[in-house]
């Protein structure tokens, strides 16, 4: 709902993974609108996806399950996950619009799901840049809820489901 590009007639959002990109046109199409998806650019590894605008007419978050469905997008497109098993897991939301990062913060309090404190990593390399993780006790709660439909994200969560139930519960 708030990540890609607002076009005259269309929404676009852009992803260096394909497979999301392609996962996203499915769920649209699977939800009653059209889209469609190209690569931008012969030697760039940008995918797209473009719909119409009228496609989001009237959607509001209403349900418990929106709100899933809300930061479950969100994290796919503007989350973080530990993609190296070597470190510790960890997850988080990075974004430069501070308040729309409080309410996803708020959405997944709303959730059960405690997180730290919004900051900003380095004040000199972007002021405008603000950042949030997800309590490592409440991974395993955030992989089993929020979940990801990110092809590469849901295989992390998935792995990192187990890791966070046995540290939680070894803590």
């Amino acid at each position: 709902m708030h990540d890609g590009t607002v076009r005259p007639r269309t929404f676009r959002i852009s992803q260096r993974e394909q497979g999301y990109v392609l996962s996203l046109r499915r769920r649209i199409i699977a939800s009653g609108g059209r889209a469609w998806t190209y690569k931008e650019g012969k030697e760039r590894n940008v995918y797209v996806v473009e719909f119409s605008r009228t496609f989001m007419n009237g959607h509001r978050i209403r349900t418990k399950q929106d709100v899933i469905h809300y930061v479950r997008g969100y994290f796919d497109a503007e989350g973080g996950i530990a993609a190296s098993p070597r470190v510790a897991s960890y997850v988080y939301f990075a974004q430069k619009d501070r308040h729309d990062l409080s309410e996803v913060r708020a959405f997944l309090a709303q959730l059960g799901i405690s997180c730290g404190r919004i900051h900003n990593p380095s004040v000199l390399v972007d002021p405008n840049y603000w950042r949030f993780y997800v309590s490592r006790h409440a991974l395993s709660r955030f992989a089993r809820i929020i979940g990801s439909w990110h092809p590469r994200k849901s295989r992390l969560l998935a792995r990192l489901e187990p890791v966070a139930s046995t540290r939680a519960k070894r803590i």
